[in-house]
């Protein structure tokens, strides 16, 4: 069994990596997506959560080269392979060709778009949060291209393949994993 990262320390990675606040947020929003997800997996919540929040460590430096750098970075920390992989895994068939193959890589492939286009859909709310938003209201985001448009759906289409869920189901667990972290996301 590999060692397994604080969540502290990956938070503390995390800001390092990325003084801006809207990505540390989106990590964050990521991190509370993978944590439900993993409780509907039966697995560890601590080591989905610590891949969600360290997703996009090399985003903000290095946008060009993003899940490239990011396993450079990671093992220039020692943060364990594993973990390394499954952040680069996220960015297969757009940056690298890491095929997702863990329940926990594909659920982050799937996720990631996802919790940017629920947090552009809350935020279009009046309460301009994730706690009265409902599944239809993010699918007719979804449907519009405009809406969020550097969303790539594809992605999350891919994604929901993948996990063999339906998208209706992956927008609802995305939407109740960030409610756990609204306060913390601002949402």
């Amino acid at each position: 069994m590999e060692e397994k990262i604080e969540r502290q320390r990956a938070w503390d990675l995390l800001c390092k990596y990325n003084k801006n606040d809207a990505l540390r947020k989106h990590g964050l929003a990521v991190e509370g997506a993978m944590r439900h997800f993993a409780k509907l997996y039966n697995e560890d919540e601590e080591v989905w959560g610590v891949i969600g929040l360290l997703h996009d460590i090399d985003y903000e430096m290095y946008p060009e080269e993003h899940c490239i750098k990011s396993q450079e970075i990671m093992k220039n920390e020692n943060l364990p392979e594993s973990y390394i992989r499954a952040v680069a895994s996220h960015g297969y068939n757009i940056v690298v060709d890491i095929k997702p193959e863990s329940n926990a890589e594909k659920v982050l492939y799937t996720i990631d778009e996802l919790t940017g286009l629920i947090s552009a859909a809350a935020l279009m709310r009046p309460s301009k949060s994730v706690m009265d938003l409902e599944v239809s209201s993010v699918k007719k985001k979804f449907k519009s291209k405009g809406f969020a448009a550097g969303v790539d759906r594809e992605v999350i289409l891919n994604g929901c393949t993948m996990i063999e869920m339906e998208l209706d189901r992956v927008i609802e667990n995305t939407i109740l994993g960030m409610r756990d972290v609204a306060e913390e996301i601002g949402l």
